[in-house]
């Protein structure tokens, strides 16, 4: 039943694509999700569907300004909240300040995800932290190397600079008979109304994904503070560097003195920093640790 919900989520925007968009869709394939769409995915794109030819009324007056607090603000923000709020009002859920961000600041959004551990960044470096990489892959991202998901946001600047000014939803990606991937989307406050669409996967434009899944993983050092630390600390406790006391989700004094430990005792250079290659180092530790382990392999009796 996901699968057909989203299916037909696809297709109806595809054909609507057909409809209004510059170039014909008819000519390009869907990419299909590469990970599950989640039902929660499904329904917020339902209901960002419902708001496509919204306009804002006199002054910018929106009622997802209203409901964020600020009736005329600038609002592609306040739309995609509104959206998440909606759904959770339909089907009880609890994604808003869970899995997606509540936020109206330039930059809030972006911070969030990188916090909750589900950011990914076009290419270069994420600021204060550093360089990511996909899960499973051992280079760092660079543009192109991700393809957006379903209900994933895209954050985009319009001044070459590293703030987000405009943020909008994935619906699905395509791609042409060249290779060209794009990606299809809806957004509030295009330039006055909820619209659909179209980026190319390189647009210079994005700066990085709020993902639905978490799918990369990401350089840190001291200062630093989110689920990706968090993560990292349960690595060290594993290995027997870290004590559970400290599993905090922030970047201190012991996470510092655990990986240089961790580090030198490995043969790599203390810098104190978990970049990839100690990050990889620490994986494949734990694996060894988990095949070594006799409980991993004791076989329970189910009549005990």
């Amino acid at each position: 039943m996901r699968f057909l919900s989203c299916f037909r989520i696809l297709v109806t925007a595809l054909l609507l694509c057909v409809l209004f968009c510059p170039f014909s869709a008819a000519e390009e394939e869907i990419i299909p999700p590469a990970w599950p769409v989640p039902d929660y995915v499904s329904r917020l794109l339902e209901v960002a569907s419902e708001e496509v030819g919204y306009t804002e009324e006199s002054h910018g007056w929106t009622k997802y300004g209203e409901w964020a607090g600020d009736p005329y603000c600038q609002w592609c923000a306040e739309f995609q909240c509104w959206c998440v709020d909606q759904v959770d009002q339909r089907y009880g859920t609890s994604l808003l300040n869970v899995v997606y961000p509540r936020y109206s600041g330039s930059n809030t959004g972006r911070s969030w995800f990188i916090t909750a551990g589900r950011y990914i960044i076009r290419k270069g470096p994420v600021e204060d932290w550093g360089y990511e990489w996909l899960k499973g892959h051992s280079s760092f991202i660079q543009s192109g190397d991700y393809v957006p998901q379903p209900g994933d946001w895209i954050f985009f600047t319009w001044n070459n600079n590293q703030d987000t000014d405009h943020v909008a939803m994935v619906e699905y990606c395509t791609e042409d008979e060249e290779g060209n991937v794009h990606i299809h989307v809806i957004e509030g406050n295009k330039p006055a109304a909820v619209a659909r669409d179209i980026y190319d996967l390189n647009y210079s434009r994005i700066l990085g994904y709020g993902t639905v899944h978490d799918l990369a993983d990401i350089t840190m050092q001291f200062g630093n503070t989110g689920e990706k630390v968090r993560q990292l600390q349960e690595k060290l406790i594993y290995l027997g560097y870290l004590d559970q006391s400290h599993l905090t989700g922030h970047f201190g004094n012991a996470t510092l003195d655990a990986l240089r430990l961790f580090q030198s005792r490995c043969g790599l250079r203390p810098s104190g920093i978990a970049n990839i290659t100690t990050q990889l180092r620490l994986d494949e530790e734990i694996d060894l640790k988990i095949d070594q382990d006799p409980l991993t392999w004791t076989v329970v009796d189910e009549d005990d």
